[in-house]
């Protein structure tokens, strides 16, 4: 089928799905934004917009763009995170899946203006078919009828480094936006125990991203502040001894996906679906408990069982989110929310 993926805040994963979906036999084309960090240059499946509908100077590409979409003559269009009114008009009419990615904002920063609720979440629950990534947030949304499809690091595979042995294992990381969901004050507290403790073999904490992080960091921590592309972080991802996702507030996350992805062992809360998506045996611990978390830092500071416990992750990875099975889930979708559309048109 003819696939339009609508996605304009989440460009790097829609294009790991569009190639899902095209390893899977289907035609896809995207119309993203350069919003997202990672964005780089536009690909030839791609239109790019910008989805500020209060600028003049925008109108005139959307509506070059439009006409080029109508030429493609979509099948089924997928939507995800739309939030410009304009949008709605591509693909209209066509079988439509939405995506939803969280149950709730993870915090004020991400809470949307009263007249985009208005304006778009009665369209989003009017979809064919809602995608989610996780059994916590279908069954949190409650919006039928629905298909939980695996979640996928936003990284492709062709870009994953070698995994990293025992002896160039260092580190740990905690990375994203970092504001305060994250609950980097408990995992500071906790790298004060773990560094004081006869466990520490000189690893770091490192940062990374831009957020609300204290000045007074604890020794031995190092923030690489700023937006970052994974091109410039794969080798620090990759060579940790775990990634730290110990958030208070949690759906999913893509930072859990990416050091599975990386051969990394995630040490996560109970939270939304982050136990769900943990590998068997991984870590997780409450999100108020500084001394667990600080177990298991101990627990990986070794590098072998560092490399013991990335690759289980690796593993749960390739078994449960790796390209194949995203290619199937998404497939499976797009024929569901045709023939859903087909039937109620014959049915009326």
């Amino acid at each position: 089928m003819r696939v339009l993926w609508l996605s304009p805040w989440l460009r790097p994963l829609a294009r790991v799905h569009a190639d899902a979906l095209r390893s899977a036999g289907h035609e896809v084309r995207i119309v993203t934004s350069d919003q997202h960090p990672e964005s780089g240059p536009a690909r030839p499946d791609e239109w790019v917009l910008d989805p500020r509908p209060k600028q003049p100077s925008t109108y005139r590409p959307f509506l070059r763009v439009r006409s080029e979409v109508a030429a493609f003559g979509a099948e089924v269009v997928v939507t995800e995170l739309v939030r410009d009114p304009r949008w709605l008009t591509l693909g209209r009419g066509l079988p439509r899946i939405d995506v939803v990615h969280d149950d709730r904002p993870h915090d004020a920063a991400e809470q949307r203006p009263r007249w985009e609720r208005a304006v778009f979440d009665r369209w989003q629950s009017r979809s064919d078919l809602t995608i989610f990534f996780s059994r916590f947030v279908a069954d949190a949304v409650g919006r039928e009828p629905r298909v939980v499809v695996p979640l996928s690091s936003d990284v492709a595979d062709a870009a994953v480094p070698p995994f990293v042995e025992a002896d160039g294992r260092r580190d740990f990381v905690l990375s994203g936006r970092l504001n305060d969901y994250k609950n980097i004050p408990v995992a500071l507290a906790a790298w004060r125990l773990h560094r004081s403790g006869p466990h520490h073999r000189g690893d770091r904490l490192v940062l990374i991203g831009d957020g609300d992080v204290p000045h007074d960091l604890p020794e031995g921590v190092r923030w690489q502040r700023g937006p970052f592309r994974y091109a410039d972080e794969l080798t620090t991802l990759a060579r940790a001894k775990g990634s730290l996702v110990h958030y208070r507030r949690a759906t999913q996350s893509g930072v859990q996906m990416l050091a599975m992805q990386l051969g990394v062992m995630p040490v996560v809360s109970p939270e939304g679906a982050l136990p769900e998506l943990q590998p068997s045996g991984g870590p997780v611990v409450g999100v108020d408990d500084p001394r667990g978390l600080a177990d298991a830092l101990d627990t990986l500071a070794d590098p072998h069982e560092a490399v013991r416990a990335g690759r289980v992750a690796r593993r749960a990875y390739l078994d449960r989110h790796a390209q194949s099975r995203v290619a199937a889930a998404l497939s499976d979708a797009v024929a569901q929310a045709a023939a859903g559309r087909r039937g109620r048109s014959t049915a009326r």
